[in-house]
């Protein structure tokens, strides 16, 4: 058995109990980066997301649940019951984070809530996660759909004319995951300095409230309410996307000498005179008359041409691509994108997986585990819930 020697969480287990999204994103770059994750599923179906298909693998397992779960252990316990709960319990105690993201309260209902658990084990890390919070909040169902229209993020995407728009992935959800893993990681350097573990709660409201940054903070500072501009940027042009003769292009300009370099790229050398675009509050202030001088220049040829020229003469700029297109630029730049990740499969092969985005020179992360099929570990771990331990 692998014991992850060099690994940045080497010895640390967490019991997972969360499923979807949140959750399990944030147990699985912890486990990318050598937790011991014990993912705690429901007899029957497990994890909500094993059925959301599809696209399924060969194996008919749904992509949504390979793509937040590798790297994992998967045992079955039946809360609904003592055994299964005392179970539960005997495995938080060989623990030392706990994550959840069970609807407030329900953990308690359990016997598992962080104040019995805490208790019982005063070193230990007891992660919450919850759509609005443990008040007057905790009975409102936690769907990203939800939270990114309440939360104002539709309000500020999509045409100007048009519907407010959500993202194209749950962008709160994984935004959570990352606050959880950063209040985890916290506390653990907290226990391992004094002995004191502590409860970490984050909901998804805050955590997108948090994650609007400055159209937020426009609100908080200026009391402006902002509204939908398309791909265009309420304080900086041009920063949005451009019709070329192909497909759309996306410029992003951030400063005067840029735009210097783009009208002189585009054989336009006067723009950057012009007292209409001389700054850029300039142009935010005329972006309708620039997006259509722009717009007109770059219709000469396609996006990939733009992108090449602009680049070279230091202008930001790239084509719109499709995802297929997005993993082969990776490749191209020489960043990985996709892994396969060794282990048994019903198939036989290995398991391919979006690489991990942090690089760490002297611990980095290691693809063990494809994702679990449904109870693979039980029988193993409540044998031994830890033989990766190396403590």
């Amino acid at each position: 058995m692998d014991t992850q020697d060099n690994a940045a969480l080497r010895g640390v287990r967490i019991a997972d109990f969360s499923r979807v999204l949140a959750g399990p994103y944030a147990t699985m770059l912890l486990a990318d980066l050598g937790a011991d994750v014990i993912k705690v599923e429901r007899p029957g179906g497990g994890d909500e997301t094993r059925a959301w298909h599809p696209p399924a693998d060969e194996d008919g397992t749904s992509t949504y649940f390979l793509s937040v779960n590798r790297n994992k252990r998967s045992v079955v316990l039946d809360l609904a019951t003592g055994a299964g709960r005392e179970r539960a319990r005997a495995l938080v105690a060989e623990c030392d984070v706990l994550v959840e993201n069970f609807r407030p309260g329900t953990m308690g209902r359990l016997g598992l809530g962080p104040d019995e658990l805490l208790a019982r084990h005063p070193g230990l890390v007891y992660c919450s996660i919850s759509g609005f919070g443990t008040g007057a909040g905790a009975a409102i169902p936690g769907y990203d759909l939800l939270v990114q229209a309440v939360g104002g993020l539709m309000s500020v995407t999509g045409e100007a004319d048009g519907e407010p728009t959500k993202a194209g992935v749950a962008l709160v959800d994984v935004i959570t995951g990352l606050h959880a893993c950063l209040g985890i990681l916290a506390a653990l350097r907290h226990r391992d300095a004094t002995g004191e573990g502590q409860r970490v709660e984050v909901n998804l409201l805050g955590s997108l409230l948090s994650a609007m940054v400055n159209q937020a903070s426009a609100f908080a500072v200026a009391g402006t309410v902002p509204g939908r501009l398309g791909n265009a940027h309420p304080s900086i042009a041009p920063y949005e996307t451009f019709p070329t003769a192909d497909r759309p292009i996306a410029l992003a300009v951030g400063n005067d000498r840029q735009f210097a370099a783009l009208a002189t790229t585009l054989g336009a050398p006067g723009l950057a005179t012009d007292p209409r675009f001389r700054t850029n509050a300039d142009r935010v202030a005329h972006r309708a008359a620039l997006r259509d001088l722009l717009g007109g220049l770059l219709g000469g040829a396609g996006a990939d041409h733009w992108a090449a020229v602009l680049l070279a003469a230091g202008v930001p700029a790239g084509p719109v691509n499709t995802l297929d297109e997005a993993f082969a630029h990776a490749g191209g730049l020489g960043l990985p994108g996709i892994v396969d990740v060794p282990g048994e499969t019903a198939h036989g092969r290995p398991s391919r997986q979006v690489a991990h985005p942090i690089a760490l020179s002297r611990t980095p992360a290691r693809y063990r585990l494809p994702p679990p099929s449904l109870g693979r570990h039980t029988a193993e771990v409540l044998s031994d819930p830890h033989p990766w331990s190396t403590r």
